[in-house]
């Protein structure tokens, strides 16, 4: 499991007015460089998490040129890649495959969370379960070692896990919520809120600042997290594209 040096407690409340939220312009980043550096894999222009972790790519800039190069040396030639939070036009022979609309959401100073008392920790032995569930739902991308990147918390009802929430991306001084799932058996539950909040929680206790990402098209999901307490902080593009078929 992902290891956290924790941070002095009043940073908690010292950090929110001042945290540099530039860093959540390229979540990715930032947390290839820092916290998930462990997991990545490139050159100081793009990076990747190791395949089996996570499909995310970070860039230094998408205003650096050579960051197109870098992402051909990572991927290859006629390669799917995953492009979020890109808003330009893509180079000569990078085609578009799918491009959906997004928000990204910061937690306000009210999300302090709380201990949700029937989550259980969820860790390598409840892998196959937690694909499952996330088969079932889909959230967004996880990987089979997706649950060594933060924390994961859920709920089992006779003995089977119907709900679960944890962190992915750790830029620095922020975490994100994500994996945030409910079987359909147990929506309407509160399930998702108390796991959100739970994760929200010992995020706090870090000294960091939760914040999602989310469909543009799941506005009842949105709306729950704004009655959480999170705000719109902006909307992102995910975008899908190919690499050029072969070198020019």
């Amino acid at each position: 499991m992902f290891e956290f040096t924790p941070r002095p407690a009043a940073a908690h409340h010292a950090q929110e007015p001042s945290a540099d939220t530039d860093v959540l312009d390229s979540p990715a980043w930032s947390a290839l460089t820092g916290a998930h550096a462990r997991f990545a894999v490139g050159d100081e222009y793009a990076k990747k998490y190791a395949d089996d972790v996570s499909p995310f790519v970070g860039v230094v800039s998408w205003d650096e040129p050579r960051v197109w190069g870098s992402l051909i040396d990572l991927f290859g030639y006629n390669a799917e890649v995953a492009l979020s939070h890109f808003t330009g036009e893509l180079p000569s022979g990078w085609t578009e495959i799918s491009r959906g609309d997004g928000v990204q959401l910061i937690a306000s100073d009210r999300v302090t969370g709380e201990p949700y008392a029937e989550a259980v920790e969820l860790d390598a032995d409840d892998v196959e379960e937690m694909l499952a569930i996330v088969s079932r739902n889909r959230p967004g991308p996880f990987l089979p070692r997706t649950y060594e990147l933060g924390r994961y918390v859920g709920v089992r009802r006779e003995g089977r896990l119907v709900a679960m929430a944890g962190e992915r991306l750790h830029p620095d001084g922020f975490t994100e919520i994500s994996a945030v799932s409910v079987d359909d058996d147990f929506r309407r539950q509160g399930l998702a809120s108390a796991l959100t909040l739970d994760i929200a929680h010992g995020i706090r206790q870090r000294g960091d600042v939760p914040f999602l990402h989310a469909s543009g098209a799941n506005t009842s999901a949105i709306a729950t997290y704004e009655k959480l307490g999170f705000r719109l902080r902006r909307k992102v593009t995910f975008l899908h594209a190919r690499t050029p078929v072969a070198a020019a």
